[in-house]
């Protein structure tokens, strides 16, 4: 399925200077919201993720499944930040941008002569948002930072898996995710402030902060009661029946949060009995009781798949879900149905692929799924096409080759 994307910043020119995953998404959200992203890329090496993926030929071709899954509907151009030719081109290009963002360690920009001030004597009406692990300054900023540093940094690990477990990871980059999604918030925010100001602004995301204030009631918790946060495994501790119980075939998620729910629950399973128990009849006498709960709920559940739960129960608005395998999360209809899933043409020489198969925006926009239509590129495929756009002709592009400025 394709479709294209969404025309909310049309017009808006993003240079993405990120590398692997956090400022990648950041650049990936905007494009898919119609923003023409120009990937900057370092010659002859590139985003660190066109080499990170399963597959070792793509790792090979410099196309990469982490890359590939990030950068669709963007153009590469290769510039060397080192050379004068290249920081020329580099300044030209920023005064055709409104935003710029890179995910450099604190100060690495600056270093290679482009600080957040120069940046904005050469283009002010930039916006420039830098991502980084920790922050801009702080005692940790020039430490690295990769995801899983941050899960355990932020809290998130100590409060996820069994509580007679060790702290787990999530099974995905969640921290690199937000930090991505926060980025492409703030800088649509400011592309908003600026059309009221006339001049951009310097963002400074913080993976570490974006992933504390994700922790929501967790942090709360412990701020406002007191609470020793802890793992609570698949349970809700707010809540219960509020987790994750076996079916006859596959695991089902309940969230029967509210007491009309909870009775609802009982009806459906044919326990009404558990009602008027009082160890389940009231919410606070359900979370202490929630071990010996799970074993009355699971003696019914157990008699039919979670399929059938989840309709059963759904029908009658009580929260309720099958956990899915990722296969089966992208063959549900309701994943179908939204248009999640777009098509491409595989980047580069023929692989003997097929189509290339990404996923687009999770939002709709005037009832429309969006995503992209034109292949992650190639390293470099458009730095030619980019410098004639700047103005640069066949001669001064080919000299910018020969002396490695691009």
């Amino acid at each position: 399925m394709t479709a294209a994307p969404a025309s909310l910043l049309q017009g808006i020119r993003v240079i993405d200077m990120t590398n692997v995953l956090a400022g990648p998404y950041a650049g990936y959200q905007l494009a898919l919201l119609g923003a023409d992203v120009i990937k900057v890329e370092v010659p002859g090496a590139g985003d660190l993720a066109r080499n990170l993926g399963t597959d070792a030929q793509l790792n090979a071709d410099g196309l990469g499944i982490s890359f590939l899954a990030q950068n669709a509907q963007k153009r590469s151009l290769t510039v060397n930040l080192k050379t004068p030719g290249g920081r020329k081109v580099f300044e030209d290009l920023l005064r055709t941008a409104d935003v710029l963002i890179e995910n450099f360690r604190p100060g690495v920009l600056t270093r290679l002569g482009f600080s957040p001030e120069r940046v904005r004597e050469i283009a002010p009406q930039l916006v420039l948002c830098a991502i980084s692990g920790f922050g801009q300054d702080g005692p940790r900023k020039d430490a690295p930072a990769y995801d899983q540093i941050i899960q355990g940094a932020s809290g998130m690990m100590d409060v996820t898996g069994h509580p007679d477990g060790e702290s787990l990871r999530a099974g995905y980059p969640i921290a690199d995710t937000l930090g991505g999604l926060a980025a492409a918030f703030a800088i649509s925010s400011a592309l908003v402030g600026r059309a009221r100001t006339g001049t951009g602004c310097v963002i400074d995301v913080s993976m570490l902060e974006t992933a504390v204030t994700a922790l929501g009631w967790v942090v709360s918790n412990h701020l406002v009661g007191g609470a020793e946060p802890a793992r609570l495994g698949n349970e809700n501790g707010t809540a219960a029946p509020s987790g994750t119980f076996q079916t006859a075939e596959g695991q089902l998620n309940i969230a029967a949060n509210k007491q009309e729910q909870f009775e609802t629950l009982c009806t459906a399973l044919g326990r009404e009995d558990l009602v008027g128990d009082p160890r389940f009849a009231h919410r606070e006498d359900r979370k202490r009781h929630r071990v010996e709960l799970t074993v009355e709920l699971e003696g019914v559940l157990r008699t039919r798949p979670a399929r059938e739960w989840e309709e059963i129960l759904s029908a009658r608005n009580v929260p309720a879900g099958a956990v899915l395998t990722v296969p089966q999360m992208l063959a549900s209809p309701q994943i179908l149905a939204r248009e999640l899933v777009h098509e491409l043409p595989f980047p580069g020489a023929d692989h003997g692929r097929g189509p290339l198969r990404v996923l687009g925006h999770g939002i709709h926009v005037d009832g429309r799924a969006h995503g992209p239509v034109v292949a992650p590129p190639t390293l470099g495929e458009h730095t030619d096409r980019l410098l004639a756009e700047l103005g640069y002709s066949s001669p001064e592009i080919d000299r910018l080759h020969r002396e490695g400025d691009v």
